[in-house]
Order: C-alpha cells, then sequence, then structure tokens
C-alpha cells in the first residue's frame, strides 16, 4: 500500500516508527505492506517510488529538524504537487488543527480524495468545518475518510459507539474529551491557581501552540461536532456548538463544587442542543476522570450509559488510530476486490 504522509512531527514520526517496529507483524497477521512513497510538511519534503527508509528519515529529521536533507529528486515538491503527482493509494494528514479556514489540511484532503486517494485524517479542523460536505465527497469520489484518531487519540470511541453500539439507538452524550483542561482542573483542585495549573501543563508539553485551541474550547468543541456527525447522524459544524472554555473558572467555584462531592471538569454534550462547557459532575461518576485522561458516557435507549475512558492525544497513541484505520482501508479494498 503506497502512503503519502502530511506533517512528519510527533504524530508522523510516531506513525513512522511504529511501522517500523511491525512492519512483519502487519504482513503476516493482515497481509499489509505499507510503503510511505512521500512525505512532506511546512519545511520541505522527501519522496521516493520505491518507498522511503524511514530509519533515515527519522535520523534526517532529528539531525536537521526537517526533512529537506533526505537525498532525491522530488524533495523540493510542495504538499498538493506530491498528492496529485505521486503513484499513492493513501493520504495521511496529520498537519496542525486550524479551526479558521482549516487549511492547509482541507486542501490536501479534497485534492486526494478527488485523484481517488482513500483518506486518514487526525487533523480536525476539516472535519470541525466541514463534515458534512467532506463525507459527501468521499462518497461521491468512491474513496474512504477515515478519523478514529481524531477523537480519544488511541482509545476507540468512535469506532465503540458506531459498531459495537451499532444495535442500539443512542439519544445523547457527553463527555471530557480534552486532555489538557482537565489536567489544569485536576491540579486546580489540588489548590493551584489556573495560571500555575496552565504553565505546568505547558511545561508538560500538554498545550497546543495556540493555547486557546485547549483553554477556551476549540479542541472539544470539533471533536463534539465529530461525534455528532458521526454517531448521531448530524449536519453540523463548529459553528453550532455552544462553546465556553476553562478561563473564568475559579478556585472558589471549584472548592464549592468539592465540598457536593463534585468536580468542575470541561463537558462536551449533545442532547437537545451542542455545548461544551465547565460543569460539575459527581466524583463518583464513572466521567469524572482525572489528570489527561478522556472519557464519555452514551446514554442509550436500551441498555442505558456506557461509559468509555482512555488516554487522549499523545504520538504513538494517535499513531495507533490511524494503523487501525489504515488496516480497516486495506480490509474494504480487499472486500471489493473479491466482489
Amino acid at each position: 500500500m503506497r502512503i503519502i504522509l502530511s506533517g512528519f512531527g510527533v504524530v508522523g514520526q510516531s506513525f513512522a516508527k511504529l511501522l517500523l517496529s511491525r512492519s512483519e507483524d502487519l504482513y503476516a497477521k493482515h497481509g499489509l505492506k505499507p510503503r510511505i512513497v512521500g512525505v512532506f510538511d511546512s519545511k520541505g519534503s522527501a519522496a521516493s517510488s520505491a518507498g522511503l527508509d524511514l530509519n533515515r528519515l527519522l535520523e534526517v529529521k532529528k539531525k536537521y529538524g526537517n526533512i529537506r536533507k533526505y537525498h532525491n529528486k522530488e524533495k523540493d515538491a510542495n504538499g498538493l504537487d506530491m498528492i496529485n503527482g505521486m503513484d499513492a493509494e493513501v493520504l495521511i494528514e496529520t498537519t496542525p488543527s486550524n479551526y479558521k479556514d482549516a487549511e492547509p489540511g482541507m486542501s490536501h484532503i479534497v485534492n486526494a480524495m478527488k485523484k481517488g486517494l482513500h483518506v486518514i485524517t487526525v487533523n480536525k479542523g476539516p472535519l470541525a468545518l466541514a463534515f458534512p460536505s467532506l463525507i459527501e465527497l468521499a462518497t461521491y469520489n468512491q474513496v474512504q475518510l477515515k478519523f478514529s484518531g481524531t477523537v480519544g487519540g488511541g482509545t476507540p470511541i468512535l469506532d465503540y459507539a458506531k459498531n459495537s453500539l451499532r444495535g442500539e439507538r443512542i439519544v445523547s452524550f457527553q463527555g471530557i474529551l480534552n486532555g489538557t483542561t482537565n489536567y489544569i482542573l485536576t491540579n486546580m483542585a489540588t489548590g493551584l491557581t489556573f495560571k500555575a495549573a496552565l504553565a505546568d501543563a505547558k511545561k508538560k508539553g500538554y498545550v497546543e501552540a495556540d493555547e486557546s485551541l485547549d483553554i477556551d474550547g476549540f479542541d472539544a468543541a470539533a471533536k463534539l461536532v465529530i461525534l455528532a456527525n458521526w454517531i448521531m447522524d448530524m449536519k453540523v459544524t463548529i459553528k453550532d456548538i455552544k462553546r465556553t472554555g476553562i478561563r473564568d473558572v475559579t478556585n472558589g467555584e471549584i472548592k464549592k463544587a468539592a465540598s457536593k462531592d463534585c468536580a468542575i471538569k470541561l463537558v462536551a454534550s449533545c442532547d437537545r442542543d451542542l455545548i461544551v462547557s465547565p460543569k460539575e459532575i459527581p466524583l463518583d461518576d464513572p466521567m469524572c476522570v482525572n489528570g489527561t485522561l478522556n472519557a464519555i458516557t452514551f446514554n442509550s435507549e436500551h441498555s442505558g450509559q456506557q461509559t468509555i475512558t482512555g488516554r487522549g492525544a499523545g504520538g504513538i497513541e494517535t499513531a495507533s488510530s490511524i494503523l487501525r484505520d489504515l488496516l480497516d482501508i486495506k480490509q474494504e479494498m480487499s472486500r471489493i476486490e473479491i466482489a
């Protein structure tokens, strides 16, 4: 399977490392032989129709901070040139999420699908701004659009709701979908101020380069959009979300909640409305997780509440979700060939 990889930051490098460690296993168990034929990011690109040497690519990135030093004839090709010009079957989109216009990820995804490439994205921006139209475009071009890593990282939240609960009717759901804000609020419950808790989260590398994406609820809102479209068959974008972040949560409010055996969490909920807002959660609620954990509770018509928890984002966790999507694409391609 020939792959173009968009973005070679933490997630892209983690995926390359995962392929190196799992190559024999993937072929033996699944008949999957992934070959990354092109990689590009904001600082350059590398390409080889025979497949890039991933060990060398990782070494070049570590030594020089970019991949332009990986010598090949197509090293100066930009992303769209590579997508439109190379012989590939799958685009993996890992560039940072942008909730203003979703670029450059939107152009990468749209051009890839129009060319007939299947797409795996962990970039939430395009889905948050244009989920319904992107699904329509994938259907029109008879390609698969996969995005399981956009919600929950390596925890298969989307797959669980769509497949494990497919005999059920989910009537509503609510979840803690952003590990950064959960970490900050957990630390504030121990007495840290918002400013100190945010600084600690930054020091540990949990906060986006643009901190407002986390603390003002954009990340959680994007995930809510994806869940609402995929699970509830709603046709919504991030503009439909009522969003309030944690910037104004005070230590006094947290202490007051604790006196009632509750904790304040940033909760994304889908019922009559789509809302992201700080909310008091009882301490004995299965969804009341701490640190960087994510949790989501599905309320179904017949089997009641079901809660799934797990680590949210992280390089290797998100890379594992990409691999899961890649295996799904391979399975569907094989099914079509047999048919």
